[in-house]
């Protein structure tokens, strides 16, 4: 069983930035394909951003977020980061940590472990 852990989330206005981290048991866990999930009220999971440490550290990313999210892993700390910046109050959603991939990247059905997640909000 893995736990991920959320934290980092809060209010910024537009134009600012944030770094959420997600924290995985046990260090195993660095050997999946993890990876970032957003959902606004009353929207479906959207995906953001995902990284394949085994593959020397692959990432991906949703047009929405290219050029602003980068999606990283400190191994040595059992956390994956999400640096936002110039975040915009589209981004405001509820952010949730996932591991272990089997398929496609970017579908959230294809995930098997989920974190309780955390809130981000933009303001304008």
């Amino acid at each position: 069983q893995v736990q991920l852990v959320e934290s980092g989330g809060g209010l910024v206005q537009a134009g600012g930035s944030l770094r959420l981290s997600c924290t995985y048991f046990p260090r195993t866990a660095s050997g999946y394909t993890m990876g970032w999930f957003r959902q606004a009220p009353g929207k479906e999971r959207q995906f953001v951003a995902a990284i394949r440490s085994w593959s020397g550290g692959s990432t991906y990313y949703a047009d929405s977020v290219k050029g602003r999210f980068t999606i990283s892993g400190d191994y040595a700390k059992n956390t994956v980061y999400l640096q936002m910046n110039s975040l915009k109050p589209e981004d405001t959603a509820v952010y949730y940590c996932t591991a272990d991939l089997t398929g496609s990247v970017p579908n959230s059905s294809n995930y098997r472990y989920w974190g309780q997640g955390t809130q981000v909000t933009v303001s304008s």
